[in-house]
């Protein structure tokens, strides 16, 4: 590498741990499935993350309660995150009936087993009180702990209470995220008396704090990556700007100061342990296309000057007459000692047109210098290049009026992709290229895609496009169209996406109703996959509507009459019908005509010999012939005979064939 090239380095151990990877893992795992999925405060420190799970149905909660409330008849899954939760979570949840996923990092899962075990001494947590990761610790201990978040706060709390009040004896343990020199500042106050220190501070937070420290001692500044309010990444950046006075601390590429930046030519980047590597890629790309600038010579830069003092510099917008039109150029006088060239491939043409077409001589012409000596010694002029400035105007007017542009991916770079609007490249972060995770961006080469402008630097000729904004855009419209159009009582088609014990989920355009299993047949259902599969296209009547908290309530048997209304349509006294045994009693037999419509056979009415235990005759699930003796609409009662559909002698005669059958059976 040159000497005055500018160099991005990226400190060792960045970007996610085994404890934030894994609870990312598992949330994203148990979204949609049959539960609702909730996580116990924002799953980590991240915003990004936190909206990504939020659009994939992980939302985050206060409290088991308000997840239980937000659950509503869904059966709920809650989520507790890798900083942990102390014991009366758990019970609450329990008690609640909330299902758990315990995604605590094992790493604070010791910490808590040890300050749970602990009997006879006081418990001291080194930490941040206000980090939740340090109450969940103290949630385990049998009784209440002592926190100081350093040596001077020790101090305090000894000179406060006096050295009898820790006559038992401490537990020390620290909070994984804790900078080394924290503990030793405790450790230099506790001297002479009778305590255990478990330094419990994460081994990779210790190397990605060293890395860290190495590199902003290497580099002219430092960027350090990580959520607001992450503690491990604050940590980081204080520890960036001991070593390193410039250095910064963002969230992301918009808190980048691009500008302070371009004057330092090693630049050391490090992030906390919940800035996903999207966000990472994102940063060094950005940096990458500001800072690292076409290098020129001091040759180059006098002869350039010398240049400008007699023709028009590169870039400028020039006008002059045409003098000559060839098949491949066009010769224009710009009024100094050098002609302009204009090739043609510098012109757009539709399809067939010639130059000459287009030029006449003496025709006047407006085009764009890009470069003031060609081989042939003229000015190079460029009419694309003149019209991308018109381009630029439109990107900028979108910016401005927040509309649409259509562009095509040409191809991928480190963090994400280029795309082309009318001959003006711009970038589209990894992270704006959908709505979902993008692993490979190569999939999106060569598409055509809509994308909303999030950024433009002209003077840099730099473009920053978004598609996911413009997904979200049209999904909120799509979402907002439907409610509008939407009315209780409205009958829509709907596809089955998935089911829960308690219903199926029916996606009605954009949006998913619940279609409850005592909605979906007039009968009696014990699990929605009796009638229904997945993928199925099926008419849904709209029952309640709650637009506050995006809640559909759907009806399936409503699209078909309740039986009993028609019955007379259908039924009537001394038919004979087909059915099946739903239920068998003492005192008869149910059986089933259609769904929502059963009648009984009363046990005098199952044969005509006596029966003592109808058991010995009839079975559920069995299909029986039956006649229809009564129908008492206001009392909704079918009385049926299974009698009256037999030939008695048959039956007599059947009747000593099956009890010679018993007696050969009981013989054997």
């Amino acid at each position: 590498m040159k000497e005055n090239c500018k160099e991005i380095i990226r400190a060792e151990n960045s970007g996610f741990c085994f404890g934030v990877r894994r609870a990312v893992e598992v949330a994203e795992n148990a979204a949609g499935g049959e539960e609702r999925v909730f996580t116990l405060g924002p799953l980590i420190h991240n915003e990004t993350v936190t909206e990504d799970l939020k659009r994939k149905g992980v939302t985050a909660v206060s409290s088991p309660d308000e997840a239980l409330e937000a659950g509503g008849e869904e059966k709920v899954r809650l989520i507790i995150r890798s900083h942990g939760e102390g014991r009366s979570v758990y019970e609450r949840c329990e008690s609640l009936g909330i299902n758990i996923t315990d995604a605590t990092c094992p790493f604070v899962d010791k910490i808590h087993r040890l300050v749970a075990c602990e009997e006879r001494r006081r418990v001291l947590i080194i930490g941040d009180r206000n980090h939740p990761e340090v109450r969940g610790i103290a949630g385990w201990c049998r009784r209440e702990a002592l926190i100081v978040s350093g040596g001077n706060e020790m101090k305090a709390l000894l000179d406060e209470m006096g050295a009898e009040y820790f006559r038992e004896g401490l537990l020390a343990v620290t909070q994984t995220t804790l900078k080394n020199e924290t503990v030793e500042e405790v450790e230099r106050e506790l001297a002479g008396m009778d305590y255990v220190l478990h330094n419990t501070i994460c081994h990779a937070t210790e190397e990605r704090q060293k890395a860290c420290a190495e590199l902003a001692g290497e580099c002219d500044a430092m960027v350090v990556i990580g959520g607001k309010n992450s503690s491990n990444s604050r940590k980081l950046y204080e520890i960036a700007q001991k070593y390193c006075p410039h250095s910064v601390f963002v969230s992301n590429i918009e808190d980048l100061p691009l500008h302070h930046l371009e004057k330092y030519n090693k630049i050391g980047v490090a992030a906390g342990a919940s800035t996903p590597e999207c966000t990472i890629k994102e940063v060094i790309a950005s940096m990458s296309e500001v800072t690292l600038e076409k290098e020129l010579t001091m040759d180059d830069l006098m002869e350039d000057i010398d240049k400008s003092l007699r023709l028009p510099r590169n870039g400028e917008v020039v006008t002059g007459k045409v003098h000559q039109v060839n098949d491949g150029e066009v010769i224009v006088n710009l009024g100094c000692k050098k002609d302009g060239i204009l090739p043609i491939n510098e012109v757009s043409l539709e399809e067939g047109q010639t130059l000459a077409d287009v030029f006449k001589v003496d025709d006047e012409v407006q085009a764009k210098v890009i470069k003031t000596d060609d081989v042939d010694g003229g000015i190079l002029l460029s009419k694309k290049k003149l019209e991308i400035s018109a381009n630029w105007g439109e990107i900028v007017k979108a910016l401005e009026d927040k509309t649409v542009l259509e562009v095509k991916v040409t191809r991928t770079v480190n963090g994400g992709v280029i795309a082309e609007y009318k001959e003006v490249y711009g970038f589209i972060p990894l992270s704006q290229l959908s709505d979902h995770y993008v692993e490979n961006a190569e999939e999106f080469v060569g598409q055509t895609m809509e994308v909303r402008v999030s950024r433009v630097d002209q003077r840099r000729n730099r473009a920053v496009f978004s598609h996911k904004m413009f997904l979200n855009e049209e999904r909120e419209k799509l979402i907002a169209e439907i409610w509008e159009k939407l009315n209780v009582g409205d009958i829509v088609e709907g596809t089955v996406m998935r089911f829960t014990d308690y219903g199926a989920f029916v996606d009605i355009g954009g949006i998913d109703g619940l279609l409850h299993i005592s909605e979906i047949s007039w009968g009696k259902l014990k699990h929605p996959q009796e009638v229904l599969s997945i993928g199925d296209k099926i008419n849904v009547k709209v029952l309640s509507m709650n637009a506050e908290k995006g809640k559909i309530s759907l009806g399936l048997k409503q699209t078909t009459p309740e039986p009993w209304s028609i019955i007379d349509e259908k039924y009537e006294v001394g038919q004979v019908i087909e059915g099946r045994i739903l239920q068998i009693k003492e005192y008869g037999a149910f059986v089933e005509l259609e769904p929502g419509l059963d009648g009984l056979v009363h046990i005098s009415e199952v044969a005509h010999k006596r029966v003592g235990n109808i058991a010995d005759e009839l079975s559920v699930g069995q299909v029986v012939k039956a006649k229809i003796l009564e129908i008492d609409k206001d009392r909704k009662r079918i009385s049926l005979s299974i009698r009256e559909t037999l030939d008695p002698a048959a039956e007599e005669q059947a009747a000593p064939e099956a009890e010679a059958e018993a007696e050969e059976a009981t013989e054997e």
